[in-house]
């Protein structure tokens, strides 16, 4: 018998060892696998010590610096007095980035532009950070921005780093948490970081607080709600991009871009010494992006020249600290036990008129401090 004729003749394992109409089957051993030690050791932020996540940011250790941020953004004290140690070990390494806001309505190609604005920065050999202020729903506390899944190419450049921030809908406790992720990617080597959030209103005064350059994106035909347009928004800007001046909106675009020129030259500049800048762009075809980086390079040297960068940098600092001891004082009188109680009481003397509104703060104040 041939080898080819003693395969075929074979018995499968499965076959039933006697002449029967029903079908049998015996359990086949499985393929032996060799037990190896896994590369990527599966760890937590709880399991992490201080000196991991110095050592893990400071080596630009991507998984162990989504968990710092994560335990910045932890509210139990446990992980805030951990966080504290963490970024005083690191502050040494921080402040040698470029910071860019940029903030827009819904719809307007935020996205996108960032997208394109940092695949050309990687690939020009700079390391970027995009961190998103994500002004969660104030009732199901979900999303509202989904960058991370929007921004599949520049998540795939091994020099760019997407992290969301959801807010839960307060941008008070967000915004020096984002300022904390902002320190940790400057120690972990990223020397442009893109703070973006969506643009509805205190998020814009928010990322302005926290960046050198901050700039506005609109939709072409915005130049015809500039009567009713909320002016605060074009005043913080030091760049307005009017995006999607492709295709049949380029006309549009460059009409609108007229239009928020001469607009500028009636409000104060946001940066001192600097004139906004408008331009057209398209984060679609990448148009615009090589002129927006040089924008961004001549802001840089005029501003550090004047020294109006670094007195902006130390204002910022300071800002930061006192609105912190706003939020704490805030959340200490919130959280009394006693303040808590007497609220009940006031808040029914109020809604029946049996108090004023003054009269009222006095009374819980008094309570808080006794």
């Amino acid at each position: 018998m041939s080898k080819k004729q003693k395969i075929k003749s074979r018995k499968p394992e499965w076959a039933s060892g006697t002449k029967s109409k029903g079908f049998n089957s015996t359990v086949v051993d499985g393929v032996l696998q060799t037990k190896k030690k896994s590369i990527l050791k599966k760890t937590t932020s709880n399991k992490l010590s201080i000196n991991d996540f110095v050592k893990g940011v400071l080596n630009d250790n991507r998984t162990v610096l989504a968990q710092a941020i994560t335990l910045i953004e932890s509210n139990s004290s446990k992980h805030i007095e951990k966080a504290q140690e963490v970024l005083g070990k690191i502050l040494h390494k921080t402040g040698k980035s470029i910071r860019i806001g940029i903030t827009g309505a819904p719809g307007v190609g935020k996205s996108t532009f960032i997208e394109s604005f940092g695949t050309y920065l990687c690939n020009k050999g700079h390391k970027v950070a995009v961190l998103a202020i994500d002004p969660s729903s104030s009732r199901s506390r979900g999303s509202i921005l989904g960058d991370k899944t929007r921004m599949e190419k520049l998540s795939r450049e091994p020099n760019a780093f997407i992290r969301p921030s959801p807010s839960g809908g307060t941008l008070g406790g967000v915004a020096h948490k984002t300022r904390e992720s902002i320190m940790l990617c400057e120690a972990a080597g990223f020397d442009i970081i893109i703070v973006e959030t969506i643009g509805v209103g205190q998020s814009e005064i928010t990322v302005r607080s926290m960046v050198d350059f901050y700039m506005l994106l609109i939709l072409p035909g915005g130049g015809d709600e500039l009567q009713g347009l909320k002016k605060g928004a074009v005043e913080l800007a030091d760049a307005i991009a009017i995006n999607k001046a492709d295709g049949d909106n380029l006309k549009t675009a460059n009409f609108t871009k007229e239009q928020y020129k001469q607009a500028v030259h009636y409000l104060l500049p946001a940066t001192e010494g600097w004139e906004t800048k408008v331009f057209t762009c398209s984060g679609l075809n990448e148009q615009g992006i090589k002129e927006f980086w040089n924008l961004i390079i001549d802001f840089e040297k005029d501003t550090k020249k004047s020294g109006v960068f670094e007195a902006r940098r130390k204002e910022q600092t300071l800002d930061w600290v006192y609105a912190m001891v706003e939020e704490s004082l805030k959340n200490q009188f919130y959280g009394n036990t006693k303040v808590e109680k007497k609220r009940i009481e006031i808040d029914k003397k109020l809604l029946e008129g049996k108090i004023t509104p003054t009269n009222a703060v006095n009374e819980l104040m008094k309570m808080y401090f006794e």
